[in-house]
């Protein structure tokens, strides 16, 4: 018995990566998840791999920059497991971004970039709402970074929308028994971020927390099963950093 049995889970960008262990994760414990992403051959890939250890996931496809695709990632997963219990908005532009400054950055690369990491999880959360309430209620979960407390130019800016969002969203959502906490992640050890990030950067970063290393994305799964959970149950609006240390917030 897994304590999300009976539940059905989508998590958005889960084709690979943090997202990918989220869903995994979720799994284990019983939901039926949906691996949701861009990439459909990634999300297929993960889907079998949950389905070869047991599990039940569905993969689709999603833009969740675009509320039509949202809308139809929703309306499939209705149709295929009969209700949303949980959303994990975790897709977003990392892996590949450009670097630039606010100041500098191509306008149209600026406003697609934002469409996806921060309207993104708006988008996702105004598509399953109204489904999760006809269950009583449920959570969602928004990837930040502590990046929203850092200099990094427009995905800072991105990740403080993040933190804001998931704030003012916990009031509009609390009457209808829907939970909507962020989890802030200090710098993970994936493809993305060993492509994207300047590795003598990331050097300098570890050298300043205090728990000396690099997280890995098993480092975050507990946390975002916590959130999901009713062990959480009277927790919302709240962002949670799991970055050893990385950020220290009064």
């Amino acid at each position: 018995m897994g304590q999300f049995d009976n539940k059905v889970a989508i998590i958005t960008g889960a084709g690979g990566g943090i997202g990918q262990a989220y869903a995994e994760a979720i799994a284990r414990e019983g939901a039926a998840v949906v691996v949701a992403d861009i990439n459909i051959e990634g999300a297929q890939k993960v889907v079998d791999g949950i389905k070869g250890e047991g599990g039940i996931a569905l993969a689709l496809p999603v833009d969740v920059s675009d509320p039509v695709s949202a809308k139809a990632m929703a309306d499939q997963t209705l149709a295929e497991f009969g209700g949303i219990d949980y959303l994990v908005n975790n897709a977003a532009i990392f892996g590949g971004m450009k670097l630039d400054f606010l100041i500098t950055v191509d306008w149209d690369y600026y406003k697609k970039f934002m469409s996806v990491n921060l309207d993104g999880a708006l988008v996702c959360t105004r598509a399953v709402y109204r489904k999760m309430a006809k269950r009583g209620g449920g959570a969602i979960i928004n990837q930040s970074s502590t990046a929203a407390w850092l200099y990094s130019n427009f995905y800072g800016l991105a990740k403080a929308g993040v933190n804001s969002l998931t704030q003012q969203l916990a009031t509009e959502l609390g009457g209808q028994n829907i939970r909507i906490n962020a989890i802030a992640p200090g710098p993970i050890n994936t493809e993305a971020n060993r492509t994207t990030t300047p590795q003598e950067m990331v050097a300098d970063i570890i050298k300043g927390i205090p728990l000396s290393r690099m997280g890995e994305v098993d480092d975050l799964v507990g946390m975002c099963l916590f959130l999901l959970s009713d062990q959480a149950k009277w927790i919302t609006g709240q962002i949670f950093n799991v970055d050893g240390g990385q950020i220290f917030r009064s």
